[in-house]
């Protein structure tokens, strides 16, 4: 057994659902990408006695309970949450925190990983299979949406986000996205895409989102990625008080960063947190710098992010004096 392991997850950006139609049997799809300055961090080990401490540690407890119940272990553990994304703000806090916590607790003892499992047990995936597959690999990936299997939405393509683009996230700390029974609520009442919108947002996601990545065409990536999230974003808008974003603010700030050339605009599942794309690091820091002068953007928080082509890090620290693994 390890003395005790960290388990570090990346945040991610939720760029829009592919199908919101249903007919051919599936439903939903989405795309994701994982980002950098945002992150869970976990940490356990051996103990005798239990405890559960730091951010959203209740939340904790109940997936730390649950692992260890399932998988027979014995013993106590101490566990740490040391860093957590914000909650209900569309960036997969629920989902990196669960898998970080499973992941901790069978690196512990030396069990393999079971990622999508593990996400089926701590009732997470239940539309979006994005934080799952970004969890395992990150980069960018899309899910093939939910159908009759009772497993998360399977990843069906993976590519490797551009180093040189940048993301600019906007957050809003006042205000949280749809969650929780008011999310399932709005869902139940939202009407069904028409199938032509439905296929519409394929071809975009096949013959211009996927290889405008492939080909690091960021023009042709916002574009496409700015129209699938106007698209959606008037689908949900009756469950956001009308609007395709549900932070007025981060909507204006986003207007700002579009005058100064970002692309791509777009608003991450429910919100608040908004995104846009620029080609640069340099190009990026400019319009932060820009932004933060500009009296639209003083009620938001604005950070520039790479997309980060790795998964959770998962680290056994080994007792002194023995090798590390």
């Amino acid at each position: 057994m390890a003395a005790h392991v960290t388990v570090t997850v990346p945040a991610r950006l939720h760029l829009g659902f592919l199908d919101l139609n249903g007919g051919l049997g599936r439903r939903f799809g989405s795309i994701g990408v994982a980002i950098s300055r945002l992150r869970t961090r976990v940490s356990v080990r051996p103990a005798s006695h239990i405890r559960v401490s730091g951010h959203e540690s209740d939340r904790a407890r109940r997936y730390a309970e649950t692992m260890h119940g399932f998988l027979g272990l014995a013993g106590a553990y101490d566990l740490q949450v040391e860093e957590v994304v914000p909650r209900h703000a569309g960036l997969g806090s629920g989902t990196q925190l669960a898998l970080a916590v499973a992941a901790g607790m069978r690196r512990l003892h030396g069990l393999p990983l079971d990622i999508a499992g593990d996400a089926v047990r701590l009732g997470r995936g239940a539309r979006s299979g994005v934080g799952i597959g970004l969890f395992d690999r990150g980069g960018l990936v899309v899910d093939g949406g939910r159908g009759a299997a009772t497993g998360p939405a399977p990843i069906i393509a993976h590519m490797p986000f551009p180093e040189r683009w940048r993301i600019l996230v906007v957050l809003d700390q006042h205000r949280q996205g749809v969650h929780g029974v008011d999310e399932t609520s709005a869902f139940d009442r939202l009407v069904s895409a028409a199938a032509d919108e439905a296929a519409h947002l394929c071809r975009l996601l096949v013959m211009r989102i996927l290889p405008a990545v492939a080909e690091r065409d960021l023009p042709a990536f916002g574009s496409a990625v700015a129209e699938l999230q106007a698209r959606t974003g008037d689908h949900f808008a009756p469950a956001q008080g009308g609007h395709r974003f549900t932070s007025p603010d981060v909507a204006a700030a986003l207007d700002v960063l579009a005058g100064d050339g970002a692309v791509g605009i777009g608003q991450s599942s429910w919100g608040p947190t908004g995104y846009a794309f620029a080609p640069s690091p340099e190009a990026a820091n400019q319009m932060l710098e820009h932004a933060r002068r500009h009296p639209t953007c003083r009620g938001v928080d604005i950070l520039v992010c790479r997309g980060l082509n790795g998964g959770a890090e998962i680290a056994a620290h080994a007792p002194v004096d023995a090798p590390e693994t």
